[in-house]
């Protein structure tokens, strides 16, 4: 079995946010990279086969995370997929190697992870391949950023800010999945990786209690845990993690091999086993969150 692609028009909005009952506990669940509604003149202008260009994609993590709203937290994820906008990056890093003019003064050219391919607007997939057959035009990328990324941004921030009104602090989840060895474009390339690496910025998004409690609670579930290597926190992490404010964060990011085949982008046998493992690690989270600190003065 392969994997296809879902190719839709433009939807009136570009996330689905999976509400609780009451927003008790201040918990925020966000899964960016999940999303697989492909604009069909983004198909069309790509190289790759459908497959090859859903490499990008956290496949089913939102399905992962489903018992969210069960623990009185919101899960928003988004509906369109990294490879066409990633929102875990800067609003504007781009590399200027893809676009067909010289780009505006604002834009973050100089970003490692645009120069990587891996901008807001990516030039590669996951497995290093190249996405488009021609240059793109910054009016293309600029569209694509008002009308996908910063709804998106706009919607997890009012989630964030709800929270720390409600309750005096949040916690934001941030939940992706990793092939299970390093690509071409990373840290590890050619390394098997554990079943899960945590990221709290080396210590800087979130009280250390945080990542301390969702190692353990892997740990029991018989998993392998790591932290920060070879990812520490994107910017959702750098930027709604402000534990003196009352804000903490940390990013997740799941071996896909544990629960889908990573060759046809489909689940596997393991990912309703590991979808339990899930509700239990977010139980966790939403007994710790009401305690961690609130801003401080």
């Amino acid at each position: 079995m392969t994997a296809s692609l879902a190719v839709h028009a433009d939807p009136a909005l570009p996330y689905r946010i999976a509400e609780p009952a009451g927003r008790r506990v201040p918990l925020v669940f966000s899964s960016p990279h999940s999303g697989s509604d492909y604009p069909a003149e983004f198909v069309a202008g790509a190289r790759l086969d459908p497959v090859t260009l859903r490499r990008s994609e956290d496949a089913f993590v939102d399905e992962l995370f489903d018992s969210a709203p069960q623990h009185g937290a919101p899960l928003l994820r988004a509906l369109f997929p990294r490879a066409y906008v990633d929102v875990n990056r800067e609003a504007w890093e781009l590399d200027p190697a893809m676009f067909d003019a010289p780009l505006p003064a604002y834009v973050n050219a100089a970003s490692p992870r645009a120069g990587a391919g891996l901008g807001t607007v990516a030039r590669i997939v996951a497995n290093g391949a190249e996405i488009y057959r021609h240059k793109l035009s910054f009016d293309d990328a600029r569209a694509r950023i008002e009308r996908l990324y910063m709804p998106y941004h706009a919607a997890l921030e009012r989630l964030v800010a709800d929270a720390v009104a409600r309750h005096g602090r949040c916690l934001l989840v941030d939940c992706h999945s990793m092939p299970s060895v390093g690509g071409p474009a990373d840290r590890d390339p050619g390394r098997a990786r554990l079943d899960f690496v945590l990221g709290d910025c080396f210590g800087a998004a979130c009280a250390p209690i945080v990542i301390e409690t969702a190692e353990a609670s892997l740990r029991r579930l018989g998993y392998a845990v790591g932290r920060n290597d070879p990812y520490a926190g994107g910017f959702i992490t750098r930027n709604y993690g402000r534990p003196a404010r009352g804000r903490h964060a940390i990013q997740i990011e799941i071996n896909r091999q544990l629960y889908m085949d990573e060759l046809a982008i489909a689940r596997s046998p393991g990912f309703q086993p590991l979808r339990t493992a899930l509700a239990q690690l977010v139980a966790d989270l939403a007994r710790l969150a009401p305690a961690l600190p609130e801003a401080r003065p």
